[in-house]
């Protein structure tokens, strides 16, 4: 039972990291830049993701312009995009497979089929948290070498913005949920190796009516 509630809260962390992966390989503010200005009606804020940059103005005026160029991107936003797709598609794949592989659910046949599904789907989790939290690493030391480069303008420079965040917090949520789910399955199957079914013994019926036989023949 403990083990059914433990692979349950892994799934509820899981699902949070999916949402958090997908919303954070979506959002247009990985980097942002707020440039106030001499006047507050003329300040600006400008947001880069991995698809998309973004301005919002004082005003209310908001303007976004995709980026359609992939060769014309940074290393490291190529590479941002390839890893956070990824990442994405196998926290999908663990949710499917997890789903046949749980104790509270009815699907996967057997518990040995179960527990397998269990594995593969926590290392599915495992790497998508790998896969989420290495684009978001390298693209915040790459807004802080440039934050810091003394020869780069104020206006150029950008900060962490909100999906960066997000796609840390959801790449702990993939990898605590992996670590669980294949962790609950290792107890699994060492459990059975240190307690292995008991054998029953049963005496033989005709071995009984045989001796009761031959002693009725000494009488």
């Amino acid at each position: 039972m403990a083990s059914a509630s433990l692979q349950f809260f892994a799934f509820i962390l899981a699902l949070f990291g999916v949402f958090g992966d997908i919303a954070a390989t979506l959002l247009p503010n990985w980097k942002v830049n707020a440039d106030v200005g001499s006047n507050i009606i003329t300040a600006i804020t400008q947001m880069q993701g991995l698809w998309m940059d973004c301005t919002w103005y004082s005003t209310g005026m908001f303007s976004c312009t995709l980026k359609y160029s992939i060769l014309s991107l940074p290393v490291y936003i190529q590479a941002a995009r390839t890893t956070m797709v990824l990442s994405c598609i196998l926290s999908a794949f663990g949710i499917c497979i997890t789903t046949v592989g749980m104790k509270c659910t009815k699907l996967g046949g057997d518990s040995d089929s179960k527990s397998h599904a269990c594995f593969a789907g926590g290392i599915c989790f495992i790497l998508a948290g790998i896969s989420g939290l290495v684009p978001t690493s390298w693209y915040t030391r790459e807004i802080i070498s440039n934050f810091l480069d003394q020869t780069i303008p104020e206006s150029s420079k950008h900060e962490p913005g909100g999906a960066v965040y997000t796609g840390f917090i959801s790449a702990g949520f993939l990898l605590i949920a992996g670590v669980i789910f294949c962790t609950s399955c290792f107890n699994r199957q060492q459990g059975g190796w240190i307690y292995p079914p008991k054998q029953h013994h049963f005496p033989s019926t005709e071995q009984e009516s045989n001796e009761g036989y031959n002693l009725k023949d000494y009488v």
